[in-house]
């Protein structure tokens, strides 16, 4: 016998059935979505792998920062770092990877030369698929030790081999530092690798005999500019002292002649008060005078008569010698106002003497090079 449910039954039960179909097609979707979606993060480039198809393998087209929709069976994303990268290369076991890293290098003597390296770069997000494509790589420090540290090996061998030792340790070192960087730039910028900055970290090493040879030769060098500085700071000093000489000298000399034009001026104006003296004076003045300091009494003979105070009348009278006498008279006199009234004429300063010019500068040498 058949057992017949309600309709309510039947339909609570098709309900069920339903939600359960909803909530699992609601779950085949999330799981589908969580697998087929990933987040780029920041400071990286996603690059797109095809696993299957007709475009298997990379796509040249990197995928900017964010949330990325991909098909997991068919593809894949890997994440390439484009922040800054630093990589050292030394022999200390405290920088870098605890093995020596240094980079060594010949000069044109064949001198081997070693030196501890800093490196900075960048990945261009462009090119990022196509050195992905060529490595299979994405660890950055992994493909500077590797491949990048043998580039920057080659170049310093073929920028130093064209130098002198002395010169890669002296002035010539910043000048094979730029060349090399920019042979390095040149052959990893084609992989879209970008250089920020290549140093020496520290000194270099050589040799123990090529390290005192050139410390030898640094310092005779230095003791050569000093003696130049000297040799010149003396000069100067000559050449300050022989000017001084000439200065007072001319001082001298100026002071002795001017000594000797006052004497001569107050000689001609003595000359020329006594001439102008001489020609005041005439008899009549010069009896004027004694009238004048004459105390009413006669001088006392102890014989004979007294003489009487007698006085010529005709000498009062201007003769044609007391007319000439009064004409030069006159000239001197306007000469001596016209010598008065006329301005003083401005003696210059003399020059002040030349300055010593400073000693020039005395080269610093390099700290001692270290032996390796």
């Amino acid at each position: 016998m058949a057992i017949n449910l309600p309709n309510m039954d039947r339909n609570a039960l098709s309900s069920i059935k339903r939600f359960a179909a909803i909530g699992a097609v609601l779950i085949t979707l999330l799981f589908v979505g969580c697998s087929s979606t990933t987040r780029v993060d920041a400071g990286h480039v996603g690059i797109r792998v095809h696993l299957a198809g007709s475009e298997r393998g990379v796509s040249d087209m990197p995928v900017v920062m964010g949330w990325v929709f991909y098909n997991p069976v068919t593809e894949q994303i890997i994440q390439f770092p484009t922040s800054v990268q630093n990589v050292v290369w030394s022999a200390s076991p405290h920088e870098g990877r605890a093995i020596d890293e240094s980079i060594n290098f010949s000069s044109t003597e064949g001198v081997n030369i070693n030196a501890d390296l800093g490196l900075s770069f960048h990945i261009d997000p462009m090119l990022a698929p196509k050195l992905y494509g060529r490595f299979r790589q994405n660890d950055m420090l992994e493909l500077a030790d590797r491949y990048m540290r043998n580039v920057v090996r080659e170049a310093f061998g073929e920028v130093a081999s064209k130098m002198p030792v002395q010169d890669i340790y002296g002035a010539g070192k910043s000048k094979m530092l730029a060349d090399v960087t920019k042979n390095v730039s040149d052959n990893l910028g084609k992989d879209g690798i970008i250089i920020d900055q290549l140093t020496f970290n520290g000194s270099l090493r050589l040799p123990q005999n090529v390290a005192d040879a050139i410390n030898r030769a640094m310092e005779a060098t230095q003791n050569a500019i000093q003696s130049e500085n000297r040799v010149r700071q003396v000069r100067a000093e000559a050449d300050q002292a022989i000017t001084q000489a000439h200065g007072q000298a001319e001082a001298t000399r100026q002071k002795a002649q001017g000594e000797a034009d006052a004497l001569l001026i107050r000689a001609r104006a003595e000359a020329r008060a006594n001439e102008v003296i001489r020609l005041s004076t005439t008899p009549a003045v010069l009896q004027y005078r004694a009238l004048e300091h004459w105390d009413g009494k006669l001088p006392t003979y102890s014989g004979g008569a007294l003489p009487l105070l007698t006085f010529d009348a005709s000498r009062f009278v201007m003769g044609p010698d007391d007319a000439a006498r009064e004409k030069k008279l006159n000239q001197l006199l306007a000469d001596d106002a016209a010598s008065a009234a006329a301005p003083l004429p401005v003696v210059p300063p003399p020059p002040p003497p030349p300055a010593v010019p400073p000693p020039a500068a005395t080269a610093v040498a390099p700290a001692p090079v270290p032996a390796k």
